[in-house]
């Protein structure tokens, strides 16, 4: 796959507690394959990574998120672990900043518990999905249909459940990122509601 990614730049939305396994090896598998990643996080100079029950290492931020947007970006990967999703779906920037990718049909890749994001941009309606077990109701009662396998793809759209995924989360996430723009990710963009326009303009919420 060297090469395959040759010109891509894409954004990898986390703070502290993602999971470490799930950042660093889609990472390193994106940087293999030939694509410039950059780290997009609240935090402004380094978030703490979970590791299996533990906290692991420190990883430099190479974009603060207020300072980020789409359109430097390719495609958008999301990784997961409790913390970090939970954390960023109570953020109005860092769903918005989803969003964006899925108004501009870029594809995007989430893992395990990143879907929330997904749940949150409300981009996963009609979609074929996949995440960590709990969050089926979530993704089902948001109109996704949520399937029980190491990967979905979906248009552009690529879910898988856990660590153990991750080979063959990679391998379709370089397949989707080298394709690029996929229609099929700005239709499941639905209208903003008032009640969401008016949530919009709460203060952001913090990590």
């Amino acid at each position: 796959m060297a090469g395959k990614l040759d010109g891509k730049r894409v954004a990898i939305l986390a703070t502290d507690g993602v999971e470490q396994v799930e950042l660093e090896q889609p990472r390193q598998a994106l940087e293999k394959a030939g694509a410039e990643t950059s780290v997009v996080s609240p935090r402004d100079t380094s978030l703490h990574a979970w590791q299996h029950d533990r906290w692991g290492e420190e990883i430099p931020v190479d974009v603060p998120l207020a300072n980020a947007r789409a359109d430097d970006f390719d495609a958008l990967l999301i990784p997961g672990g409790v913390m970090s999703p939970d954390s960023l779906r109570m953020n109005e920037t860092a769903v918005e900043f989803v969003r964006s990718f899925f108004e501009d049909g870029k594809p995007v890749a989430s893992i395990c518990h990143g879907p929330w994001m997904l749940v949150e941009a409300d981009v996963v309606r009609g979609r074929e999905v996949t995440s960590w077990p709990s969050l089926r109701t979530d993704l089902e009662n948001a109109g996704a249909m949520w399937e029980d396998r190491e990967v979905a793809t979906d248009q552009g759209l690529v879910t898988s459940r856990k660590p153990d995924d991750i080979p063959a989360f990679n391998a379709k996430m370089i397949e989707e990122f080298a394709e690029g723009e996929h229609e099929g990710q700005r239709e499941s963009v639905r209208p903003r509601t008032t009640r969401q326009m008016q949530t919009d303009t709460r203060p952001e919420a913090r990590p």
